[in-house]
C-alpha cells in the first residue's frame, strides 16, 4: 500500500533534516509532554525481558530504545534504525554510555538485517512516514523470530467528535509554533497532513492480518489520538 504524500521526492528526508537538532523539544511542546506517557505505555505492553533482541525502527533519537534498555538493567541487545543521518547522530550522542544499543541507516522497507532476528519490533511515530505500509509491515514480520512482537504506536483517528473538534484546531497552530521554533512551518505542515491522511486503526489492523501477524489488536490512547497496535509471528 503506497503513501502517496510520502512519496513525493525527498519530502520526508527534507522535513526531517530541517527539524532534527530540535524533535526532542518539538514533541514535548506540541504532545504537552503526553508523548513520554504513550511511550512509557508501550514498553509496559511489550513486558521487556532480559536477554532479548529489539529492534526500533524510525527509531529517531532513541527514546524507546532507552526506556526497554533501562527496563532491562541494559541486560539486551537492541538496533536502532533511521533513515535519516542527522536524526541517528543526536540519538548516537544523547545515548553514547549505551553499550548495548547499536544504530543503523536504513529504511524500514528494506532493513539490512537477516530474517528470524529479533523477539520486539517496534516503530513509534514513524508508520506513517514510511512510502510503503505493506513493505514495512513484512519486513516487519520477516526480522521477528518465530514468537517475536510487533508493536507500532502511531496517530490515529479520533473517536469521539468534541475532542476531534479540539484537536483539529489545535492542530492549526503547531505549524505556527514550529516556525517560531524552527524556523520554518513546512515541517510540521506535512506533520499535521501524513497525520490527517494517515489510514485508521481498523484499516491498519487488517494490514497486519494481510501480512501474516496473528493475534493482532489495537488499543487507544486520549480518544483515540494515539493507537497501539500489536500482532504476533507464530
Amino acid at each position: 500500500m503506497q503513501q502517496k504524500l510520502q512519496n513525493t521526492k525527498n519530502l520526508v528526508s527534507n522535513v526531517f533534516n530541517q527539524v532534527y537538532d530540535k524533535y526532542d523539544l518539538m514533541n514535548n511542546l506540541m504532545s504537552f509532554g503526553i508523548h513520554k506517557s504513550w511511550k512509557k505505555q508501550l514498553i509496559y505492553s511489550m513486558k521487556p525481558k532480559s536477554n532479548k533482541k529489539l529492534i526500533d525502527v524510525a527509531c529517531g533519537t532513541g527514546d524507546i530504545a532507552k526506556l526497554f534498555s533501562d527496563l532491562t538493567s541494559g541486560e539486551c541487545k537492541i538496533q536502532c534504525v533511521d533513515p535519516n543521518r542527522k536524526m541517528i547522530s543526536i540519538g548516537r550522542q544523547k545515548l553514547k554510555n549505551y553499550k548495548n544499543i547499536s544504530w543503523k541507516i536504513a529504511t524500514a522497507e528494506k532493513l539490512p538485517f537477516r530474517e528470524n532476528q529479533f523477539d520486539y519490533y517496534v516503530i513509534s511515530f514513524g508508520l506513517r512516514n514510511t512510502k510503503n505500509l505493506n513493505k514495512t509491515l513484512s519486513e516487519a514480520f520477516r526480522v521477528l523470530k518465530k514468537g517475536g512482537r510487533f508493536f507500532c504506536l502511531e496517530f490515529s483517528k479520533i473517536n469521539n467528535e468534541y475532542l476531534d473538534f479540539f484537536y483539529q484546531n489545535y492542530s492549526k497552530l503547531i505549524p505556527i509554533v514550529g516556525e517560531f521554533i524552527v524556523g520554518d512551518k513546512k515541517p510540521y505542515e506535512y506533520l499535521i497532513k501524513s497525520i490527517n491522511e494517515f489510514i485508521n486503526q481498523d484499516e491498519l489492523l487488517e494490514l497486519m492480518e494481510k501480512n501474516k501477524f496473528e493475534k493482532c489488536k489495537y488499543l487507544n490512547f486520549n480518544g483515540g489520538i494515539v493507537a497501539l497496535h500489536s500482532g504476533w509471528k507464530l
